[in-house]
C-alpha cells in the first residue's frame, strides 16, 4: 500500500480529531495571519511561543480574533485561501460579524 494512504488511515484511528478549523490572528503590528489547524488552542500556543509560522515569529504577540470549525482539511484549505485573498476591510468585516453572534 502507498505510504500516503497508510498515513491517512493511521490518522483516522478512533478518537482522533478529524475536524479542521480556519483561524485568523492579529499580530503585534496589527497585521492579520490566517491558518488552519485541528487543535487551534495548541497551534495558538505554538505561535505565541515563537514556534509557529515564520510570519508570526517575526510579528509577535498574536491574538486569536476569528475561528471557523467543523471543516474537512480540504475545505479548510480552500476557506483559508479565500480569507487570505480578501482585502483587509473584508477580513475586518468578517471578524466584526462573527463577534456579533
Amino acid at each position: 500500500m502507498d505510504k500516503k494512504y497508510t498515513r491517512m488511515i493511521r490518522g483516522m484511528k478512533k478518537g482522533r480529531k478529524r475536524e479542521w478549523s480556519v483561524y485568523v490572528l492579529r499580530c503585534g503590528d496589527g497585521s492579520f495571519y490566517t491558518g488552519i489547524a485541528k487543535d487551534v488552542a495548541a497551534r495558538l500556543e505554538k505561535h505565541r511561543s515563537g514556534k509557529g509560522a515564520a510570519y508570526t515569529r517575526t510579528h509577535l504577540p498574536v491574538e486569536l480574533i476569528y475561528q471557523e470549525n467543523k471543516r474537512t482539511r480540504s475545505a479548510a484549505l480552500i476557506r483559508e485561501a479565500g480569507i487570505k485573498a480578501m482585502p483587509r476591510s473584508k477580513k475586518e468585516e468578517l471578524v466584526r460579524e462573527a463577534r456579533k453572534r
